[in-house]
């Protein structure tokens, strides 16, 4: 059996196309947020399959630059990364109502907890499994999504207490989340951290003294060192993306790019000038030229806002995309440039070759690199560069 770290390379010429991700870059991501946070640890952030980049060879990568913990949003992906041997430390933050938490309390996954009710069904299935629960309560300090309100968080700190104090609760962490750290400097950022260290002291008062404190996401890594605590949250910096334009370029803030979205020509044929190209004719073009079939489409997560927008590199050359997006392919005008069915085309990578950046992509499509590379689809095979290449 192929390990989850082994190289999976399609024959050249044979793939349809292939998101293709370099391990060494996520290592290498890591290691550049530790040294940004040389007092914090880092944890390692995996939800939506790692951002798209594969969660378990992610999880690997991240360890090896350094991760002490690994983060995802829904137990289901933490119990997948324990199935695959990863015995890091794992926090799993969004839990639902009713949920059945007695598989990732077994594997001893830590838990996010922002309300008394997701307390109590913890404690249920602690009891249930016979050991302890480890949590991390939630304090909402101003992005009103999830944790306890101020006006509920003394009874969550509470009802932890007494539960921690009978032994079935171990509590492991407050944290929070940042509203808007990606604009660096912005007000807002202080007052979550007034709010935060608030909550800190009101949970001190009744005896809560958790292992760690942890605020910080990759934007606030990068430029909040204030607020950095006893743990960073590395997400979209993990995979080589800027957290937004404001925070800065990758490139600039020592960061490399994961993953290359790669495919081939499927066809290339001449037609007349007035040729309307795809659904809807919204390119039309305007002589004689050369159009090339790309085989991905929005079905594949190339986002059909693209169209007549985004910019993919063949034969060392930007090209546009012309006219619409479809479910399974999108057309380029390439004009009288020597471009065959077969040579290969790359919608985003590190940008070392001149191709687009995801980065590129989302300031384009007026959203954000994360959009970018979670929505590639799972019909598109990921190949990895393994960590010791």
């Amino acid at each position: 059996m192929t390990s989850p770290l082994e190289p999976v390379l399609a024959q050249p010429g044979l793939a349809r196309s292939e998101a293709f991700v370099d391990l060494g870059a996520i290592r290498h991501n890591i290691r550049t947020l530790a040294a940004a946070a040389p007092t914090a640890q880092v944890m390692g952030v995996l939800k939506a399959d790692a951002y798209g980049h594969g969660a378990v060879p992610a999880a690997h990568a991240a360890l090896a630059g350094g991760a002490a913990w690994l983060g995802v949003a829904f137990p289901s992906e933490a119990l997948a990364l324990r199935a695959a041997g990863i015995t890091a430390p794992l926090l799993a933050w969004l839990l639902t109502p009713g949920e059945d938490l007695t598989a990732p309390v077994a594997a001893g996954v830590d838990l996010g907890i922002s309300s008394l009710a997701l307390l109590e069904s913890a404690i249920g299935a602690a009891r249930t499994v016979g050991r302890d629960v480890r949590v991390h309560l939630e304090i909402d300090t101003g992005l009103s999504r999830g944790g306890a309100t101020v006006a509920g968080w003394r009874a969550l700190v509470s009802a932890a207490a007494a539960a921690a104090a009978e032994g079935v609760v171990h509590i492991a962490g407050i944290w929070s989340h940042f509203a808007n750290a990606d604009v660096p400097g912005d007000p807002s950022i202080d007052k979550q951290l007034d709010v935060f260290r608030a909550a800190v002291a009101d949970a001190a008062a009744v005896g809560v003294r958790p292992d760690l404190l942890h605020i910080a996401n990759s934007a606030a890594a990068l430029t909040a060192p204030h607020a950095h605590f006893d743990l960073i949250r590395a997400g979209i910096a993990t995979y080589g993306l800027s957290p937004s334009p404001a925070v800065g370029r990758a490139a600039d803030l020592g960061l490399i790019p994961a993953m290359t979205l790669r495919t081939h020509v499927a066809l290339a044929k001449r037609v007349p000038a007035g040729s309307g190209v795809s659904y809807g004719h919204r390119y039309r073009t305007d002589r004689e030229t050369t159009l090339a079939l790309i085989p991905l489409g929005y079905a594949d997560g190339v986002p059909r806002s693209a169209t007549n927008i985004g910019e993919v590199l063949v034969g060392g050359v930007r090209r546009r995309i012309a006219g619409t997006v479809c479910m399974d392919q999108f057309v380029l005008d390439v004009q009288d440039d020597d471009v065959a069915a077969g040579d290969e085309v790359l919608l985003f990578g590190p940008g070392t070759d001149g191709e687009p950046t995801a980065d590129d992509w989302a300031i384009a499509l007026d959203t954000i690199g994360y959009e970018i590379v979670t929505r590639i689809g799972g019909r598109t095979p990921r190949t990895y560069r393994p960590l010791d290449t």
